[in-house]
């Protein structure tokens, strides 16, 4: 009986590669339901496999299954959600057949916030990096009270002038990567951050700990 990749996907079993590359149309093959091994590769975290699912393997990454879903509607990560989107191409504003993106399905359903963060927009680690250094602005979700933060990076030579504390974008980015940056607690924390820069504390020096009122 031949091995069914679907379940070799789902296991990440070593085997699966090369049954594929014997048999080539196997990886673009999808089941009754339109689902493929990409949305498999990609529900279950295995990105490695889902490269080389669309790299080597040349499977459209847009594959669509009944519902008219791509895979990034089966996401269950951050990880999975930035190699669709930003390695392999797929576009995040692909709809299915009820006319929601992946992000809209995931949050009317309560499921995977982080991922719904992301596909919104309000947190693009990759983009608050040094690897980017490429002058482009990353804008956080609005800051309390009409503030607004947003942080840029720019070429080592030209950032002699008015650097931005290095601490101060570390604390900005954990904020912004929190579950509950837009709860009142989280709104809170950057409020605080956001005051304490501009009345001209340094955060260079740990701050992070304060005496517990009695």
């Amino acid at each position: 009986m031949a091995p069914n990749p679907y379940l070799l996907a789902a296991d990440n079993s070593p085997a699966l590669v090369p049954l594929l590359r014997e048999s080539p149309s196997l990886a673009s093959a999808q089941d009754e339901h339109g689902y493929s091994l990409v949305h498999a590769a990609a529900s279950y975290n295995h990105l490695d496999l889902l490269r080389t699912l669309v790299c080597e393997l040349n499977v459209p990454v847009d594959l669509k299954d009944e519902d008219g879903e791509t895979a990034l509607f089966v996401v269950e990560t951050v990880d999975a959600a930035k190699v669709l989107v930003e390695e392999l191409g797929l576009d995040p504003n692909v709809t299915n057949d009820e006319g929601l993106t992946a992000r809209e399905k995931l949050e009317a359903e309560g499921e995977f916030p982080a991922v719904v963060q992301y596909l919104a927009g309000e947190v693009r680690p990759g983009n608050v990096t040094a690897a980017t250094a490429d002058a482009q602005a990353v804008e956080l979700p609005p800051a309390p009270e009409g503030i607004q933060v947003t942080i840029g990076t720019m070429a080592e030579q030209e950032a002699t002038d008015g650097e931005v504390d290095p601490e101060f974008r570390r604390r900005i980015e954990e904020l912004a990567a929190m579950e509950n940056f837009d709860a009142p607690e989280g709104q809170a924390q950057l409020r605080q951050l956001v005051q304490d820069v501009l009345a001209g504390q340094g955060l260079s020096e740990e701050r992070g700990v304060r005496p517990r009122q009695a």
